[in-house]
């Protein structure tokens, strides 16, 4: 059974078929680094690990991007609070998200550029969409992407440009044609730092969102390429701006298949710190493993909306434990999966899916089953090896 992947451009599963056989290359929106890591972040960096784990699982070579956005309004606002420069905020932070992953068992991706090292790729993208007419200087000295120039705009989230600027919220155009133009280039205020202006032919400022994405992404991966991903929020208008740069720039297809996965909740609300149910990652570390994390967010379909809370948390360290008992005392034989083995081939058809991994890991609980009859170190060679297929049982009993 060859994979099958939930395109959200197409709203339909597909079967994958990478561009270059045996290679994958993926994009995944990473963070915005100007505080600590929350759970929501941990839910789509973890989502997309798995992805990464089961796609090298079936065999494929995978060149996986993750970003950081380094230069952004809330890393300004927040280097100023702190009276340092956006330099060291965002080394600090990109340690203590380093620190936070790993605890979390999250595979370091292949390449993890920083906008601000990438500054002259986005300059070069935003100068051949203004000789195409994509893209128009403002008279404050922005420069803007022209929405209604680009035909098909809104593909991805299946909203009409009529639709969408109904639900646009507009007091002021701020130097825009149409209230639905983004920014690809703002222009620096005097009142913001030296370290957050760079020199370019539109005049001194910074890189708008959108542009550091399809700059990074096809910087490193070519284009097109296979896989991007992000949380489901990113849908419109951030993946939206980035088909609309991309395409518009180079006329060609910027992506194949686009994955994302669904909102985080806590206990049922949409986090927030207004509502005092906003945890980081090192809130949850601080009372919970980070395979005990790890193994709660598999137990969700990575396309459902997620629930965070104490209850569900401690139910999958009862969860987790079991597997880990049924493994204690059995020392596992060695060698490699058998795929033709009944367990692991429901699991293998499971994950590939769209990553099933609440169906994987009720074979799991079936293989703790039939060790704790067996005692067989193979049945115990095959329960480690598929949860290390999804980064969990690799500890000791």
């Amino acid at each position: 059974m060859s994979l099958r992947i939930y395109n959200t451009l197409t709203r339909a599963l597909e079967d994958f078929s990478p561009i270059e056989p045996g290679h994958v290359r993926m994009y995944v929106c990473g963070m915005t680094i100007y505080d600590l890591c929350h759970v929501g972040h941990a839910r789509f960096l973890l989502v997309f690990d798995m992805v990464y784990r089961w796609l090298r699982t079936l065999g494929y070579d995978v060149t996986y991007v993750r970003n950081i956005t380094d230069i952004d309004d809330k890393i300004i606002k927040r280097a100023l609070e702190r009276g340092m420069t956006i330099r060291a905020l965002t080394e600090e932070m990109v340690a203590a998200m380093h620190e936070d992953l790993a605890a979390v068992g999250i595979a370091p991706p292949t390449h993890e550029p920083r906008a601000t090292d990438h500054v002259p790729q986005m300059l070069g993208l935003i100068a051949q969409l203004e000789r195409k007419g994509l893209a128009y200087r403002a008279p404050g000295g922005d420069v803007n992407f022209a929405v209604r120039k680009l035909p098909g705009y809104g593909k991805l989230s299946g909203k009409s440009l009529d639709e969408l600027r109904a639900g646009e919220r507009v007091a002021v155009l701020e130097g825009k044609d149409d209230p639905l133009d983004f920014v690809l280039w703002k222009s620096a205020k005097p009142s913001e730092p030296a370290d957050a202006k760079y020199d370019s032919p539109f005049g001194a400022g910074r890189p708008g969102w959108h542009i550091e994405c399809s700059a990074m992404s096809t910087a490193l991966l070519g284009e097109p390429f296979d896989i991007h991903g992000g949380g489901m929020d990113l849908i419109f208008p951030h993946h939206e701006n980035e088909i609309a740069q991309s395409e518009g720039a180079s006329g060609g297809r910027f992506v194949n298949y686009w994955l994302h996965n669904g909102f985080l909740n806590v206990d049922n609300e949409k986090m927030s710190k207004s509502l005092g149910n906003f945890f980081t990652i090192r809130d949850v570390l601080a009372r919970y493993d980070g395979e005990t994390l790890r193994f709660f967010m598999l137990r969700t379909h990575y396309r459902s909306p997620f629930n965070f809370s104490d209850a569900n948390l401690d139910d999958a360290r009862s969860a987790l434990r079991r597997l880990y008992t049924a493994l204690d005392g059995v020392s596992p034989a060695e060698g490699e999966i058998d795929w033709s083995q009944p367990q692991a081939a429901a699991f293998r058809a499971a994950m590939n899916e769209d990553f099933n991994t609440p169906v994987a890991l009720a074979v799991l609980f079936e293989l703790a089953n039939e060790l704790n009859r067996s005692r067989s170190p193979q049945t115990a060679a095959l329960l480690r090896s598929l949860g290390g297929t999804l980064g969990i049982l690799q500890g000791s009993p």
